[in-house]
């Protein structure tokens, strides 16, 4: 998730260019802000998404952004728009955290082998 200034389609185009690969298909919807991506992509697919059928279409969406919210809204209360991107970059290392549920265990164990301890206890 990348924090933008505004929705307008020279900002939408700038974040596709620097992080879509130039032979991605993008599938949209038929917003006017991304109306020139069929330049930076090679296929562009918007579609007009009726309101009933949202929750069915773009529900993984949906469900990222309604836990962003909730994040936000629970834990940081009130928050300063130059620390947007910070609770973004924190949502996105928990949400994407719940996938490593059977490897966390090793995880853990890698990590307590391999990291040094910088804790050194002097007896006077």
């Amino acid at each position: 998730m990348q924090v933008i200034p505004d929705h307008k389609a020279d900002t939408i185009n700038e974040q596709v260019s620097a992080n879509v690969s130039p032979g991605s298909t993008l599938i949209t919807d038929d917003s006017n802000s991304y109306r020139d991506l069929g330049g930076l992509a090679s296929i562009h697919r918007p579609q007009i998404i009726p309101k009933d059928k949202v929750g069915e279409i773009l529900a993984q969406v949906h469900l990222a952004i309604s836990h962003a919210k909730r994040m936000i809204l629970d834990i940081h209360h009130n928050i300063k728009p130059k620390y947007l991107q910070g609770y973004l970059n924190e949502f996105c290392y928990k949400f994407n955290r719940k996938y490593f549920c059977k490897a966390l265990f090793d995880r853990l164990l890698i990590v307590g082998v391999t990291s040094k301890n910088e804790f050194r206890y002097r007896l006077r």
